[in-house]
Parts: C-alpha cells; structure tokens; sequence
C-alpha cells in the first residue's frame, strides 16, 4: 500500500510540509540575529503553555502559542530595555518554562508522560484541524518573511544602520520573536518542541553553506525544510522511526553535505573571478601583472605598482592605453 493512500499520512504530510517551509524562513532571520538557541527557549515556555492547557482543558496548541509569544514578548522588552542580557533571557525561558509545564503536567493528575507527543512530535495524531491552523500560521508567517525581508535583514545585520535609516528597529525585533514563538508552538505536533530549533536552524545554517546572499539563502533555507520534511515523514513510514527525530536527523545530514559542497563552490566562485578581467578591473588589483583589460573597457586608468598593474576605474572615457611590463 501506497503511504499517500493513507489519510492519517496525508494530513502528517501536509503539516510537516508547511512546518518545513516556515521554521526555517523564521530561522534565517534567528540565525542572522546570533540567536540560535531562541528555539530552544521557547520550546521550553510552550511546555509550560501545554501544561496550563491540561489544567484548564483547553486546546494545548493555541494556549502553548500565546504562552509563547508572551514570555517571548517580555523577554525581547527586557533585553532591549538592559535589563536582562540575552543569555540570562534565554536561561529563564529554558528552565522557567520546563519546570513550570511539568509542575502543571503533574496538578493536573495526567502526570508527564503526556508531554511526550508535544515534546518529540507527534504527525500521525495530527487531525484536519490541526492542519488547518498549521496552514494559516504557515501563510502569515511566510508572508511576513518574504514581504519585511529588507526591513528583517537590516535589523539582523546592523541595528544602528537600521536605525539611522529611519526603521522601527525595536517592533521588527519584536516580530521576529513573535513570529519564532508562533513557530515553535505550531510546529510541536510535527517535529516536537524539543526539535523545532533544530528545523529553525540546520536548514538555514546549510543554505549559509551553499549559496552567497540573503534572498538566496533565505529561499535555499525554506527548499531544504521542504525537502527533509518530506524525506522525514516517508522515510519514518517505512522505517518505523519517530517522524520529528527523522525530519532532523535528515536536515543535519544535508548540513554535513553542505560543508564540503560549500568549500568546493566557494574556490570555484574565487576561480571564475580571478580569471575574470572585469572583476579584476572592477577590484582596482591585478595579482597577475597582466597590463591589458577587456577590450573595449571604459573609464580605467593604468598605474604601474611594483611588479604588478592597478586598474584604478575613472571617470575618463576611451579604451585604456597598454602599460608595458616592468
């Protein structure tokens, strides 16, 4: 029998699919930001968040997303405010969260033992509507990474220049954090709280590895989630292996593909340039001692420097005159 002919796979399939997409679009931004333990963190609050819905009897995954994001929200504005560093941040999300789920998990008389499915995931308990609220964080969360990337990633790389540049640095550090809490707390019945990190980050780290640039990374990110979710769900079918530790193990593999492959696209990257005479032009350095410049190059003025030329560009127009050697 066919996986796919299988209802309850369909449905574990379409969730790990949407989860693959959107942690690591989330993720790009964490990892830029040096917050790859944030994952973890507010895996360990959702915890709580499940355990205050096994008190009151409410849905876990909603309760465990607003839990989230508020003890995301407090600790984000007490880290911008300096008064509380990011590891000490992130060291109360860990343990306050872990221990006060399972002080939870046990007043409500079911003990911990019903953590376990939120903890490691738990896709083929996944129901229609699960899948539903999967697809809908999916979209907006997706939505917000593609449409708020040049805002994100400036905010990411240099909270100054963002600044300077007129951008509200404080609310879009606040959404990455939302948007990683709401993360962490649809993506518990897929790969696990315990493992959603591990989603957030591998995949972005390996796209790090085989591409140049933030746009292609963040895309390459979000293609490697898809493609482990898949290769997770399928393969744990017919492995009978839990399908969140699959869908990891899974993108770490890809991780370690990714090193050597990056290494060897990096020297071919640095190959092509030095054999190109534009770059080189362009750059002002010609290692070579060559004295000539494409033909028909404009604007470059020759300076003989040691043993080598500069192409230095001008604002002359004209082809450049041979320099001879020395």
């Amino acid at each position: 029998m066919s996986v796919l002919a299988l209802a309850f796979m369909q449905r574990a399939l379409v969730a790990a699919l949407l989860s693959g997409l959107m942690s690591p679009a989330v993720g790009t931004y964490v990892v830029q930001r040096r917050l790859s333990l944030l994952g973890d963190g507010l895996g360990h609050v959702a915890i709580a968040g499940v355990g205050l819905a096994l008190v009151t009897g409410w849905a876990p995954t909603p309760v465990a997303i607003i839990i989230c994001v508020i003890g995301a929200v407090a600790i984000e504005l007490a880290r911008q405010s300096g008064k509380a560093p990011a590891d000490v941040g992130l060291a109360i999300l860990f343990y306050g969260g872990l221990a006060t789920g399972v002080l939870m998990a046990g007043i409500s008389g079911r003990g911990t033992g019903v953590l376990s499915q939120y903890l490691f995931g738990s896709l083929t308990t996944v129901n229609f509507s699960d899948v539903i609220v999967v697809a809908v964080m999916a979209v907006v969360i997706v939505a917000l990474c593609l449409g708020l990337a040049p805002q994100l990633f400036a905010v990411c790389a240099d909270e100054d220049y963002a600044r300077s540049q007129g951008l509200p640095v404080r609310a879009l550090e606040l959404c990455i954090v939302v948007m990683a809490s709401v993360t962490v707390g649809v993506s518990m019945r897929t790969v696990g709280l315990l493992l959603v990190s591990a989603m957030m980050v591998v995949p972005a780290a390996a796209a790090n590895n085989l591409v140049t640039g933030f746009h292609r990374s963040l895309l390459t990110s979000m293609g490697i989630g898809l493609a482990v979710s898949a290769v997770g769900v399928i393969g744990s079918y017919y492995w009978n292996t839990a399908s969140g530790a699959t869908i990891v193990v899974s993108a770490i593999v890809v991780f370690m593909v990714s090193a050597p492959v990056g290494s060897w696209l990096n020297r071919r990257r640095s190959l092509m340039s030095a054999d190109d005479p534009i770059v080189r032009a362009a750059s002002g350095h010609d290692p070579c001692g060559r004295t000539r410049v494409a033909a028909g190059a404009r604007g470059v003025r020759h300076v003989q420097h040691g043993d080598h030329v500069d192409h230095l560009p001008t604002t002359d127009s004209g082809v450049p005159a041979e320099v001879p050697d020395p």
